[in-house]
């Protein structure tokens, strides 16, 4: 976790005053366009774009809510665990945290989007990337929470699943040129830290005497 906020902090800022680290965004996006014109692929390129939208709060928050919904359940059916209502609050502070965290990060560095275009009066800005930390958050909280009801095969099916579909959020991202690298990179450190969070605070709440509160 460390590791994460030093990167997370070395990006923001780099990005804020527009160091060289940011020649990685440049050289990303050339080397990503030269192979989109390589490929020239319909396919590929509409599978970015449906991978991007996977990071939209639909459906990521109402697949988080249903998640939450079923672990508590499944929860409450399993006498030995306690606080089985626990997943419904974490999903509920995951959700509100992704705007909290992104949107006032996003007004104050106020960076343009791979483009170059100037910033609209209502746009808030690139970094770091909504999309991604929505698809990061929501998600591996939803497999964090699923994952603390099931069997150890089950739960790093929902754990790789959940790495699976935040790489391809961010990878769509890039590809179909909607987001810099680096907007992707900060927005994965941001959300593990948050997951990290969320992972202990399951532990120790599985760790709590049985019928506890």
């Amino acid at each position: 976790m460390p590791l994460l906020i030093a990167v997370l902090a070395l990006i923001s800022w780099q990005v804020a005053v527009d160091g060289p680290l940011l020649g990685v965004d440049t050289g990303t996006r050339t080397a990503v366009h030269e192979v989109r014109h390589a490929l020239h692929s319909t396919l590929v390129n509409h599978a970015g774009a449906l991978f991007s939208d996977l990071g939209g709060s639909v459906p990521a928050i109402p697949v988080l809510t249903a998640a939450a919904v079923a672990a508590a359940v499944r929860r409450r059916r399993t006498p030995s665990v306690g606080r089985w209502w626990l997943p419904l609050p974490v999903a509920v502070a995951a959700t509100a945290l992704i705007p909290l965290l992104v949107v006032p990060a996003k007004a104050w560095f106020a960076r343009p989007g791979p483009y170059g275009l100037p910033l609209a009066p209502d746009q808030w800005g690139w970094y770091p990337s909504g999309h991604t930390a929505t698809s990061a958050i929501a998600y591996g909280t939803a497999a964090l929470l699923l994952g603390s009801t099931v069997g150890a095969d089950a739960r790093h099916r929902l754990y790789g699943g959940a790495v699976l579909v935040s790489l391809g959020v961010g990878g769509g991202l890039v590809w179909s040129d909607y987001h810099w690298l680096l907007d992707v990179l900060a927005s994965w450190c941001l959300a593990g830290t948050v997951l990290w969070a969320v992972a202990r605070l399951l532990a120790r709440a599985d760790g709590a005497a049985p019928g506890a509160p």
